[in-house]
């Protein structure tokens, strides 16, 4: 059977600069059935999903459902629903969890001061949630299974899920979309927010055990989702050049142009910084970007230079967190 996750395997298609966007994730636990819209189309209430989409809207936070792995995961009958924050920018992730009755309550978060990183938006505003508690587990690991969106999601990222969970990775989930059908299995690792493709249960022991360590596994990664899809390229083409695997060493530190070409500064800790020029380019030859779609030549981000460089003047912008 060929599926386009097999299409862009084949076809060797880079990883590099396609993970979805967000500086903040917010993880709502919701068992059941998920559609291909899951936050309108799913046990959670139609009309709450979508307030929770419009309230996210800009601010730099991605919404989306979770559930525990299970080939029943359809039968979970919980009544309570877990719910996590997670802000993944580099020095500054943190991870947040509370349990609630009643997820409507979660329409009185302050969105765009979580997007910010700022853990006060979880209680700044009336009738929020109080009971939030720092998540200290292991780091979060988000399988695509989604197999409404695609099918590759469920064929794929549900025995992935399935196996991490059955040999001892506490932290698995799975969750309604990440983006990149083709890559599958795809997942999404908090409170780092890498994004990882064609993804096995031993390399993602590998990853977390990297993480533990603040290392990060470049392999099959797709990108930190805290940036736009020009930082993410860039930040991992400086981590090759360099051979640095801080988790937290490396920051897009600017970005300059636009939709084809970017000059992205990443910036190091200790001080240095390089200059990567990136470009958007249609990949060939074309291929399916989702099952069932006709035959497409997707955008992807391919590095065209770097060079040292200082870092960037106050003012410069920073492509966190939004929209290609």
């Amino acid at each position: 059977m060929s599926t386009c996750a097999t299409a862009s395997r084949d076809l060797s298609e880079p990883l590099a600069g396609t993970a979805a966007t967000a500086s903040t994730w917010l993880l709502v636990e919701q068992p059941g059935p998920w559609g291909t819209e899951a936050l309108t189309a799913s046990r959670l209430d139609r009309v709450l999903g979508r307030s929770l989409e419009h309230a996210a809207e800009g601010t730099g936070v991605r919404v989306a459902l979770i559930r525990r792995p299970g080939r029943h995961a359809d039968l979970h009958t919980g009544a309570r629903h877990r719910v996590f924050v997670a802000h993944t920018r580099p020095g500054r992730s943190w991870i947040r969890t509370t349990a609630l009755d009643d997820p409507a309550r979660l329409l009185g978060l302050d969105f765009a001061a979580l997007g910010a990183g700022d853990p006060g938006g979880l209680t700044l505003r009336p009738h929020a949630p109080a009971a939030w508690e720092e998540y200290t587990g292991d780091p979060l690991v988000l399988v695509c299974t989604n197999g409404k969106r695609d099918r590759c999601c469920a064929l794929l990222g549900r025995p992935l899920a399935g196996e991490l969970a059955a040999s001892g990775v506490h932290g698995t989930w799975e969750i309604t979309h990440i983006g990149g059908h083709r890559f599958s299995p795809t997942l999404v690792v908090l409170p780092h927010g890498y994004t990882y493709g064609r993804a096995t249960a031993q390399g993602v022991k590998d990853v977390i055990e990297a993480l533990r360590q603040g290392r990060v596994v470049t392999e099959g990664c797709r990108g930190r989702s805290a940036w736009e899809r020009p930082g993410q390229a860039a930040e991992l083409a400086v981590r090759e050049l360099t051979g640095e695997d801080g988790a937290d060493a490396l920051s897009v530190a600017g970005t300059e142009g636009e939709a084809p070409v970017w000059s992205v500064t990443v910036a190091h800790r200790d001080g240095r910084a390089w200059r990567v020029s990136v470009a958007q380019v249609a990949a060939a030859p074309p291929r399916p970007e989702s099952c069932g779609l006709p035959l497409g030549s997707p955008a992807r981000m391919e590095v065209v230079g770097i060079r040292a460089a200082r870092r960037p003047a106050p003012g410069v912008r920073v492509m966190a967190a939004g929209r290609l």
